[in-house]
């Protein structure tokens, strides 16, 4: 049985050598594979298959040194590796990013942000790609501004929303004043909120008014935003509805939300979470406490993964275009990666679901 290792010691065929043993010169091996217009066919695979027999191997690095490519997009997000493999919205988003970028020959390179509280630029200013999809950064993320320095193709979701910047999202405003509205409607006065982090120093507690003030997400910072508009035009006071920050977007965060906000202000009846997973994990917390959704409590989420629908009861939420940002976020990267000027933003459009997590307030 051949030892593996054995292929490792072999010394490596070089381009000069098949070029030799073809009598042509080097540069004719180089432009078989990258620029065959420049050959013969007939030429170009004697010239592959003399290669190949000898066990020639181009070296995709100087490839793409040559042309000035490196056949990758690299995703800059806020969170840590694993967050790209479980959260439902993140994973739908990559899905659809990568359709358009594998059809184009690139690849994805996962750029996590974590940990939050050491941002470390070398991240990004390091990566070997062709551009950035920065996916839901703070405004002043460090490492977003690592790769405005890389000078390459870039593109925003959701956040920041930069000058001269590809823009790609939902009007986030507009869907929370929705969401407000609904339990408003329902006849719900004492409604508290359930936030995504307001900055990135992994905090989970009470939002105060300064604390609002230093949110920089400009996501919750539009969502804080409509949930206001909503209830101040019901004439309930802002400065007097709870809202409880998460550290991250995860089930287990918003359940502890939830039993916060619950023990601070037991008299609400309904709660605003700023995504699904937040509002999931609130569900099953007052759940626990023998809370009764929707009968006693009102929960309306953010985002419609699939577990909002399977959800008992059903999670009322605002279902966004999750893979459809990814299409076009990746599709604005290729065309300024090509010499074009995409739409400098692009508002993806968003539905209200009404399912049996919310009714009306309860009486008594």
């Amino acid at each position: 049985m051949r030892n593996r290792n054995d292929i490792h010691s072999r010394p490596r065929v070089t381009l000069a050598e098949v070029a030799k043993a073809l009598g042509v010169a080097p540069a004719t091996v180089s432009n078989a594979y990258n620029r065959p217009d420049q050959l013969s066919p007939a030429l170009r695979e004697r010239v592959l298959a003399t290669a190949a027999q000898m066990g020639y191997q181009p070296n995709p690095v100087a490839r793409s040194l040559r042309r000035g490519w490196m056949d990758a997009l690299g995703v800059l997000y806020t969170d840590r590796l694993s967050f790209a493999f479980v959260d439902p919205a993140f994973v739908q988003f990559l899905t659809g990013a990568a359709t358009v970028v594998e059809a184009a020959g690139l690849s994805l390179v996962l750029l996590p942000g974590a940990p939050r509280q050491a941002r470390d630029p070398s991240i990004v200013s390091a990566s070997v790609v062709d551009g950035f999809l920065v996916y839901s950064m703070a405004d002043d993320d460090p490492l977003v501004q690592a790769a405005i320095d890389r000078r390459l193709p870039i593109v925003c979701v959701d956040g920041p929303r930069l000058e001269s910047i590809p823009w790609v999202g939902i009007d986030d405003w507009a869907a929370a004043h929705t969401s407000a509205r609904h339990l408003l409607d329902l006849g719900h006065h004492a409604i508290g909120i359930i936030a995504l982090p307001l900055t990135i120093d992994r905090w989970a507690g009470p939002v105060d008014q300064a604390r609002q003030a230093r949110a920089n997400y400009r996501m919750v910072q539009e969502r804080l935003r409509g949930y206001r508009a909503a209830l101040e035009a019901a004439r309930i006071a802002w400065e007097a509805t709870p809202i409880e920050e998460c550290a991250e977007n995860m089930e287990h965060e918003g359940a502890a939300a939830a039993r916060r906000l619950l023990e601070a202000h037991p008299h609400l009846t309904a709660l605003l979470a700023m995504s699904d997973r937040l509002a999931l994990g609130a569900l099953r917390a007052v759940q626990k406490r023998g809370i009764a959704v929707p009968h006693q409590l009102s929960i309306v989420g953010f985002d419609d993964i699939a577990a909002a629908e399977r959800a008992t009861p059903p999670l009322t939420t605002v279902q966004q275009p999750h893979i459809d940002k990814g299409v076009r976020a990746a599709e604005a990267f290729i065309a300024q990666l090509m010499g074009h000027t995409p739409a400098a933003a692009e508002l993806l459009p968003t539905q209200f679901i009404i399912r049996g997590s919310t009714a009306q307030q309860p009486s008594g």
